[in-house]
């Protein structure tokens, strides 16, 4: 848990995409960081790192090293490397629990490096290398790319080899600071800087052979880097929680305000861990060169693992308001629940899901829940889970938009409640009735009765074939197909299409939405089986937060989820698709903070538009 604290913007290099580059005659006094330092000790931070401009050239260096190991935590730097160039600098702050290092080094050799920073520097910062290897830190050399460097990444790559214990980075330029003002004179392509990362890492991992160092890569799209993803490698990577500038009274979490994910991204299965585009670069260029990944399965929730208890203050006092301090804690991933006078604390450092994205669940839609089981996955959600929601100290509250918020559980099964509608709707069903994806079974104790007795003729499809098998053995009242919803479209292979030709007064998408390949295909196929008058119903979940213990999130996050969803749809994404069909709606029931996490569509095919007629069953 880090906390990083800009002591100054001043430096001993002149790198022409120096984020500070307006103000570096800008510094901390000591007394201001100093002050930061025991700050972040209070916050429950386990490790202090100095950045700036460059924290090595202040003369109180080991001051704050030697204050930080005094709190008890651990001490780190961002740096150019050029004081740790010297042996007895870095064996004194390692006496002083230095445990963290992040340096810069931009080429492989001193033409391509000093070209970067403006100084003769390379030899300084190789040396600061060699100082640090072996040394038992956690340390971190990373490449700022620009045009300048963009061809010679292998050399760098060369020349980190020797060093196993450390971990290259490839980063895309930023566009602030200089890297805004010389925007076109330093600013590469990001499909080139990504095509040339993704030789520089293959290639560093096939020259180690397993034995040399770390590669990652930072602020490039994923949809780029295919078979590199999971490299990616950012502050909260680094476990940084919050970090504070000069001048600010107090810590904020660390965030990606400065990139964005474009319209494009939508619906990208790497949209979740994914940095998307800097600003500035979308302004300029747009996403053009965007790949968007589709077709691979995302997760449906996340974890808000148990970070400790906080001593509670009385029943109408907000604690953040109290002490605790309300800039420091992530609006989406903090969590802190109250129950009578305790209070926990909680966090989600999921990379499935984007800051913006949980924010959203936490806040919009209120899809927040404890885990009262003590299952790897909760499958029984109204015995499972209690709903949290805010608290009524937040109404009112200035900070209530800004707040990570204070949640409270409600005694209060929204998912039994909100399911009697979707119940009440299947029970007035009649005539011919097709389920898509009804392979767990669903609403059994419902449509079997009136499947027997014949008000309604029941066809289940479900793409898993060992389900249908399973289903087949319990519904010998029901017709059931192994087939995928987009199939009925037209076949997907040489096998007959057993519908072939048929046509249903009511079709049926319940709690599969979200699991269908091509959501587009597969509404196309299915007004087009639908017969006029007839009804389609979609019901689905969105994305929700789990509040759990430790041991919890740890065996929820080492298992693997038996089915896969390929989205995160709402009702607003799904009427999104559907209005472009000839279809009213009927029923539309969304999610939101007083809700559970199921959403509800109901539409009717228009009576004129023909249709095929009905073989007989």
């Amino acid at each position: 848990m880090k906390a990083l604290i800009k002591v100054g913007y001043a430096c001993n290099e002149h790198c022409a995409f120096c984020h500070t580059l307006e103000i570096r005659h800008i510094d901390g006094s000591t007394k201001e960081v100093d002050a930061k330092i025991r700050r972040a000790a209070r916050l429950g931070h386990s490790m202090v790192v100095l950045s700036g401009g460059e924290p090595t050239i202040r003369p109180e260096l080991m001051h704050w090293a030697r204050l930080t190991a005094s709190l008890g935590l651990d001490f780190g730097l961002v740096t150019n490397g050029q004081m740790l160039a010297y042996p007895d600098v870095v064996d004194r702050l390692i006496a002083n629990r230095l445990r963290y290092v992040y340096l810069s080094l931009h080429g492989g050799t001193p033409k391509v490096h000093n070209l970067m920073v403006r100084s003769d520097a390379f030899d300084n910062a190789f040396a600061a290398v060699r100082n640090l290897a072996g040394r038992g830190l956690d340390f971190s050399v990373n490449c700022v790319i620009t045009r300048h460097n963009v061809e010679h990444l292998k050399g760098l790559v060369d020349l980190l080899l020797p060093y196993p214990d450390l971990t290259v980075k490839f980063s895309m330029v930023e566009p602030k600071g200089g890297g805004d003002k010389l925007f076109r004179h330093l600013m590469p392509r990001v499909e080139l800087v990504a095509q040339r990362v993704h030789e520089a890492i293959t290639y560093g991992l096939a020259r180690a052979g397993g034995r040399g160092p770390r590669f990652t890569h930072g602020a490039i799209p994923l949809c780029l880097l295919p078979g590199l993803e999971d490299l990616f490698d950012d502050l909260k990577t680094h476990q940084y929680r919050t970090m504070i500038e000069v001048g600010e009274r107090d810590f904020f979490p660390v965030d990606d305000k400065n990139k964005t994910h474009t319209d494009k991204c939508r619906g990208c299965a790497l949209q979740g861990p994914c940095p998307g585009l800097y600003k500035g670069y979308e302004q300029e260029f747009g996403d053009v060169e965007l790949r968007p990944v589709t077709g691979r399965p995302r997760s449906n929730s996340f974890n808000y693992r148990l970070e400790g208890r906080v001593a509670a203050t009385a029943a109408d006092r907000c604690p953040l308001l109290d002490g605790l301090g309300v800039t420091p804690w992530d609006r989406g991933r903090s969590l802190f629940v109250k129950n009578g006078a305790r209070l926990a604390r909680y966090r989600a450092d999921s990379r499935d899901f984007s800051d913006g994205e949980i924010e959203t669940i936490k806040h919009t839609l209120g899809q927040l829940y404890v885990d009262v089981s003590r299952k790897d996955a909760p499958d029984d959600f109204a015995r499972d889970l209690v709903q949290l929601r805010r608290s009524a100290l937040c109404e009112g509250c200035a900070e209530k938009n800004h707040c990570t918020g204070l949640f409270e559980p409600v005694l209060e099964d929204v998912f039994s409640r909100d399911d009697q509608r979707v119940r009440g709707l299947l029970a007035e069903l009649r005539g011919d009735v097709l389920d898509v994806g009804c392979g767990e079974g669903p609403y059994a104790e419902i449509l079997e009765p009136l499947a027997r007795e014949g008000r309604i003729r029941y066809v289940g499809v479900d793409p898993e074939r060992a389900r249908i098998e399973t289903l087949r053995a319990r519904w010998p009242w029901a017709e059931l197909h192994a087939r995928t919803a987009e199939s009925l479209a037209g076949a997907e292979d040489a096998a007959p299409d057993p519908l072939a030709g048929r046509s249903f007064d009511h079709i049926l998408v319940l709690r599969s939405w979200n699991h269908l390949r091509d959501p587009s295909r597969a509404l196309d196929a299915l007004c087009d089986r639908l017969r006029p008058g007839g009804t389609l119903t979609i019901v689905d979940n969105v994305a929700f937060g789990l509040a759990r213990s430790r041991a919890q999130t740890q065996r929820g996050e080492s298992s693997r989820a038996e089915l896969e969803h390929y989205r995160n749809h709402d009702a607003a994404d799904a009427h999104a698709l559907a209005s472009r069909r000839a279809l009213t709606l009927l029923d539309r029931r969304d999610v939101g903070p007083t809700t559970s996490n199921q959403w509800l569509l109901r539409y009717a095919r228009a009576r004129e538009q023909a249709t095929r007629e009905p073989a007989t069953p």
